[in-house]
């Protein structure tokens, strides 16, 4: 394998559009392709970022402040670039991460409406910026009903924002796509989980051949 840098995949969108399922069907696809790759979650990924995870979703932190939320998730984030994205990106894998620095955007930013200049100056010290964005696309509403039929299902502190938050978020994430439509592509997640995978499978793959990632002989 060449020594060279990696790529960071991520996947963005509103509760229940499938991102961890579609991360997970797209690293095993891109293992299948002997690509190098290593799959991360947000928040988690280090004994640092699952403990915040924790308190993070956990409903008994109903009132936190938007800051504070802000401010550990981008915590997390540091700690998880630090112990498994840059290294493995400077040994040349794939990163495919459910959620990444655009989630800060769409629910501390245009769900809570915090600042999204001084949201974004936080992101910009970490250092790392997504090659791909995969965006998706779901009515809020759908998404919920996604996961409320799900057996045994808890709605975490996030998902029991009212549907107006999620429907901001959703809107978000849009005006981001529209921005940037270099780094993002937008897939309608309420197609079959099959069409979903293959494109983002093939977006990846072009992504990858762009930046030169080599496969493991």
């Amino acid at each position: 394998r060449a020594n060279m840098r990696g790529l960071l995949v991520t996947f963005e969108g509103v509760e229940g559009s499938g991102k961890t399922t579609q991360a997970l069907r797209l690293v095993e696809a891109l293992k299948a392709e002997n690509l190098p790759v290593t799959p991360v979650r947000e928040p988690g990924g280090t004994l640092l970022g699952e403990k915040v995870r924790e308190i993070l979703l956990s409903v008994e932190h109903h009132d936190m402040a938007a800051w504070a939320e802000a401010g550990l998730y981008t915590a997390a984030r540091a700690q998880l670039l630090k112990e498994v994205v840059i290294p493995r990106m400077a040994k040349g894998d794939i990163v495919v991460a459910d959620r990444f620095v655009d989630s800060t955007f769409a629910y501390q930013g245009a769900g809570r409406g915090l600042e999204m200049q001084v949201l974004m100056a936080m992101q910009m010290v970490l250092k790392v910026k997504p090659d791909l964005t995969i965006l998706l696309d779901l009515p809020a509403e759908a998404g919920l009903r996604r996961q409320a039929a799900e057996d045994g299902h808890q709605p975490d502190r996030l998902e029991q924002e009212d549907i107006a938050f999620h429907t901001r978020v959703r809107e978000g994430y849009l005006d981001f796509a529209r921005r940037d439509p270099d780094r993002y592509h937008v897939i309608d997640a309420a197609q079959d989980p099959d069409i979903v995978a293959a494109d983002a499978l093939r977006v990846t793959i072009l992504r990858a051949s762009d930046k030169e990632i080599r496969k493991v002989l």
